[in-house]
């Protein structure tokens, strides 16, 4: 709770110093005409590069390792807002965003804040104990379509000269997302088990698009009783799950619990890789084998 406020009186002094820090780096601005892209987190950087092209240079707020449920952001990635053109958050109701974005707005007030969610469906978290929408939507190639698409109409707005050229790179990328969501679906066809668990609960979308069923073991954002961790492995053996998916942000405690019981593996996705096309096919690779 201390670090938190101390965080919030930082991002305060920042706010009232952004006319200076815009000043500062104005000579920052004359020897680089790339447009300063900031979004809240590693997927989003290959969004936004894949359309931005040569013209943009991305910074990501929540950094490799780190969870968009608890971070924190530093003092220093609140200078760097200084020099954004375009924000994109995700938009879903990630905690970073709900604890942060009206202030991380507040420190460039030209800033444009792109929503990359408008347009999508939000389904209901698949956590009966942790009501309230699913914010993981980038998880599904389908919404990544309508997220680039988002990004592209931003990056138009604040750059209208260069429309044509992100367009461009727009069509491209949906191209190979389209291709990336038929590998998915021709892959997954085969597979008989259509459930699988993971400890922290971020695939609904993922789930709703292939006909698969999710089962998490994280509940509201906590690690779970014991009475839980029973009923999930319960359910492991009677859906027989021999695999249990763990995000490496989060604890493998609970999920190493139950892999022993049902005499299973413990099996890493990062559902927060940058490279999201190629970590989409290597989680649909696992998901395969998992669920043969």
């Amino acid at each position: 709770m201390k670090s938190r406020i101390l965080t919030f009186v930082m991002l305060a002094c920042i706010s009232l110093l952004a006319p200076m820090l815009l000043s500062s780096c104005a000579q920052t601005s004359i020897t680089s005409d790339k447009i300063g892209v900031a979004v809240s987190i590693l997927p989003l950087v290959e969004f936004a590069e894949s359309i931005g092209g040569d013209k943009v240079t991305v910074n990501v707020m929540v950094p490799p390792g780190a969870s968009p449920h608890t971070y924190e952001p530093k003092p220093s990635q609140m200078t760097a807002l200084a020099n954004a053109r375009l924000y994109v958050k995700v938009g879903s109701g990630i905690e970073f965003e709900i604890s942060y974005m009206d202030k991380l707005a507040s420190i460039n007030k030209a800033m444009l804040v792109v929503d990359s969610s408008k347009g999508i469906d939000l389904m209901k978290s698949d956590d009966p104990d942790e009501p309230g929408m699913d914010p993981h939507i980038w998880t599904s190639p389908k919404n990544a379509v309508v997220m680039v698409k988002n990004i592209c109409d931003g990056l138009g707005q604040i750059d209208s000269a260069n429309k044509a050229y992100y367009k461009a790179n727009r069509d491209a990328y949906i191209k190979k997302l389209t291709e990336l969501d038929e590998s998915i679906i021709k892959g997954l066809d085969s597979v008989k088990n259509r459930s699988f668990i993971i400890y922290h609960p971020a695939f609904g979308y993922f789930a709703r698009d292939y006909n698969l069923t999710q089962i998490g073991i994280e509940q509201e954002g906590k690690e779970p009783t014991a009475a839980y961790v029973t009923h999930v492995t319960k359910e492991a053996k009677e859906k027989s799950c021999t695999v249990i998916f763990v995000s490496p942000q989060f604890s493998q405690k609970s999920a190493e619990v139950i892999a022993h019981e049902i005499n299973g593996a413990v099996i890493p996705l990062d559902t927060l890789a940058k490279e999201y096309i190629t970590n989409m096919e290597a989680i649909k690779d696992a998901m395969i084998k998992a669920m043969k």
